[in-house]
Parts: structure tokens; sequence; C-alpha cells
């Protein structure tokens, strides 16, 4: 599928499955007036099941800032168009785009291989990150409760964990993250695009609502859990002035404390994010792409 093709996927992010990098040879659709029908065309949400040997991977870049990450769940539901760990998608033999949000790997071991690392003598305790490649609070979190399980554990060990979501689901948990706050274990990372839902819902088409997303600010400051926003990712000519009225909401919510980040189209996401900008918003879309390009060329 290309520019050419302008059929909408409603619900979804991406427009497209974007080449994998790690696969050879795959299958297009050259002619839309086909009368097969195509896989693109399916939007119905698939789950795998998924047994590792570990839960816990080791961060090895000094900028991120963390030592280590674990995810219960690869590939996100919300289909953030922007998101960067699409690409991850691509090491499971998934496309970046389509298949990163309607395949999802479900990993159910998780919260006992997550005991397991704890009672090795020689884990010492390190803050963790849930999740980072996806969110653990995505819909199937509902359904699963995997998450919760692995909170169950951090809990029971004592291990500090910094949570990032943008799912009202986490207030489910309020008990568990009310009992990890109380020893100082825990803080939230609540990621907020922009306030304009209009423009929430192109961006990620199955989050929930600004509305929604500022009280998960409220509710978790008022019990005492430590809130910090993250306003990611900034792009130029869509959200980028929304700044100041973003700190400005959730400063009165409680929020501690916000970080950026300035998006970034490395790898598939730029042919993903490129062929979405031109189907959402044709009359911007070459301006926008521009002041990305020029964002990062002057941050060299």
């Amino acid at each position: 599928m290309n520019r050419q093709d302008n059929r909408q996927f409603e619900g979804r992010g991406a427009q497209l499955n974007s080449h994998n990098r790690f696969i050879e040879n795959s299958y297009v659709q050259e002619h839309m007036e086909g009368i097969d029908d195509f896989e693109l065309d399916n939007s119905q949400t698939q789950y795998f099941e998924e047994y590792p040997k570990k839960l816990i991977n080791k961060v090895q870049r000094d900028d991120t800032g963390l030592s280590y990450s674990m995810n219960p769940y690869q590939g996100c539901e919300h289909g953030c168009i922007y998101c960067y760990a699409r690409t991850t998608h691509e090491f499971w033999g998934y496309s970046a785009g389509l298949d990163f949000e309607r395949k999802i790997i479900v990993k159910r071991n998780a919260p006992q291989l997550l005991e397991k690392q704890f009672q090795n003598k020689n884990w010492k305790p390190h803050p963790i990150m849930l999740s980072g490649n996806t969110d653990c609070y995505q819909p199937i979190e509902k359904k699963l409760k995997i998450t919760r399980a692995i909170l169950e554990v951090l809990l029971k060990y004592k291990n500090p964990v910094s949570i990032i979501t943008k799912n009202m689901l986490v207030l489910r948990d309020l008990d568990l993250l009310q009992q990890l706050a109380q020893n100082q274990l825990v803080h939230v990372n609540v990621s907020i695009t922009t306030i304009n839902e209009k423009l929430r819902r192109k961006l990620e088409p199955r989050t929930v609502s600004v509305k929604n997303r500022l009280k998960v600010i409220e509710e978790l400051s008022k019990n005492d859990i430590p809130v910090n926003v993250m306003i990611a990712p900034v792009i130029p000519g869509l959200n980028s002035a929304e700044i100041p009225k973003i700190i400005k909401e959730i400063a009165d919510r409680g929020a501690m404390s916000a970080a950026y980040t300035i998006v970034r189209l490395n790898g598939s996401i730029g042919d993903i994010f490129t062929d979405w900008i031109h189907k959402t918003f044709p009359d911007k879309a070459e301006k926008v792409l521009h002041q990305i390009a020029e964002w990062w060329k002057a941050m060299e």
C-alpha cells in the first residue's frame, strides 16, 4: 500500500504495514481492485502467547537514565502513530505498522519470571521500568491482569518500580500503588501528547480521552503517588504550541514534574508516520515533516 491508496483504517494509528528489515520476502497488494480479501483489511486484534525464559532486560544505553526494564506485552493496541517502540516488533517477525497494533504478544508467565529473578541470590534491588516497549495497561490488561500480578510481586519483595502509561486502568491498582508509595517504591509516568481531544483521537486512536488522563494524574496525586508527566512526543506543527497549556493543566492536578521528548522518525517509523500524516493532515504534511527534519538537524 502506498500514499496513493487513501483508505483509512478507522480506530488504528498506522495506515500500512511497513517492510520488516529482517524479512527478505513479503507480499503486498499491487492492485486495489483485486477481488480477494487482503490482510490489511482485517481490523481484529490478535493475541499470541509467548513464554520467555526471562523478563527483566538490562538497559544498555546510558542516556535513558534506566537500569532495567520489563514488558508483560509486546506490541500495543493503543496505536499511537509516533511510538518509538514500533520497530521492536520487527524482531518478532512482524511489521512495525498495523501489526504492532493488531498482533499483541502476551507473556502470561511474567509474574513468575519476576519472582524467580528476585529469589536469585545475586539479584540486588534496582528500579525497574514497567514497561518501555508497550503500555502495561493497554486494553487486554483489564482481562489478563498480568501487570497487577507483577505489582504484587514487586510489593512482596519491596523492589522499586517506575510505571509508564496513558491508560486510566492504572487506577484499578490504586491499592497496590498506595502500598508501594508508602515505602517510596513507585512513581508513575503519565504520557500526555496533547490536550486537544480531536487531535488525540488521530494521534492515539485507542487511548483514553484527555479528560480521563488528567483525572488519572489528579487521582494518583490525591493518593500521594508521585506523578511525572511525559509530554511526548513534541511534534512541530501539530502539538508543539500546546506545551504551556499542558504544563498548567498537569500542575493544577498535582503532577510533581514533567519531561518531554521530540518525535523521532527512525527506521520504519519514518515511513509509517509520513504515510499517516499525508492521509490525515494533507494540507500541512510537508510543513510538519520539514520542521521535524530541521529540528533534529539543529540538535546535531
